[in-house]
């Protein structure tokens, strides 16, 4: 199921620099400016959005976690943290020049599968999808927004 979200307005409250001629946004979570490419345009914007809108907290949030897969080191774009400091949310963000298909699902789903976070999702800004995931069932169900934090 497809999400129906407006990210566009978060635009607008990014803090954007220029340094000798590239362009930096001000990560709230990093708490540092960040070289601006199409895909941390998206992942400032989507963070934006699930601190003001969704209301998670900012220090249950991850950015560039580190994981190990196969021997390789990979990043995931965001973790979102329980209140028991456990993956609860992983959402991968790509460009929007990049499809979502099904090799993007599956490498969310392989990052899922060392932190084992009961939600992922994935987005392009353009489409965004979340899923709720049942690891004993082995089975998932799409959601019609980001699930709730609990507190």
């Amino acid at each position: 199921m497809l999400l129906e979200l407006d990210l566009l307005p978060f635009q607008t409250r990014l803090r954007l620099t220029q340094t000798d001629g590239k362009n930096f946004v001000f990560d709230p979570i990093r708490r540092k400016n960040i070289f601006l490419t199409p895909e941390e345009l998206l992942r400032q914007m989507i963070m934006l959005y699930l601190l003001e809108t969704k209301l998670y907290p900012a220090n249950r949030i991850g950015v560039e976690t580190g994981i190990e897969w196969n021997g390789l080191k990979k990043r995931c774009d965001i973790v979102i943290y329980d209140t028991h400091l456990r993956p609860w949310l992983l959402l991968e963000c790509k460009s929007p020049k990049v499809a979502l298909n099904q090799s993007t699902f599956e490498q969310a789903a392989r990052y899922n599968m060392k932190l084992q976070a009961p939600f992922l999702a994935i987005t392009n800004g353009l489409a965004t999808y979340c899923a709720g995931l049942d690891f004993e069932k082995q089975s998932f169900e799409y959601l019609a927004d980001f699930p709730e934090y609990c507190y």
